[in-house]
């Protein structure tokens, strides 16, 4: 992965990621936020990629559901946040991609295998946006009142 700090302005940064093939985007992206400290960003990408994993909530369980895409595919959209849990950026991403036949998947990030890249966007947000865990789901969620 490549990446630059393209704008800069009262505190607040935007940053180019280009993920070349073979990366794996949620793992890259989860360790450039950690590195750069990012606390609270929107992030959306565009691109392609050899094989991915798709999450679905499924309230019933109150767990993730993973489908498995073992194709090339388009990275139609990819759109998400970053905020802190447990101190660390936590990557929050739902991507939707397209198959050869025009059909689209989509569904919450949880592995994509980049082929042949994947530019991705990452605009913070003037707030530190923190998560806590919801009781009724489990699930880390951006929580307002403590950003």
């Amino acid at each position: 992965m490549n990446s630059r700090l393209v704008h800069e302005h009262g505190g607040l940064r935007t940053f180019v990621l280009v993920l070349v093939k073979g990366d794996e985007a949620y793992a890259e992206i989860s360790a450039f936020a950690a590195e750069q400290r990012v606390t609270g960003a929107a992030l959306t990408a565009v691109g392609g990629c050899r094989e991915a994993t798709l999450g679905y909530f499924d309230p019933e369980l109150l767990d993730y559901r993973s489908t498995h895409i073992d194709e090339q595919t388009e990275v139609l959209s990819l759109i998400g946040d970053i905020a802190i849990h447990d101190d660390v950026p936590a990557l929050h991403a739902h991507l939707v991609l397209g198959r050869r036949d025009s059909t689209a998947l989509g569904g919450h990030l949880q592995r994509a295998v980049v082929f042949p890249t994947m530019e991705v966007v990452v605009t913070e947000t003037p707030t530190h946006l923190r998560k806590r865990v919801d009781p009724q789901t489990g699930l880390a969620l951006i929580a307002l009142d403590a950003s």
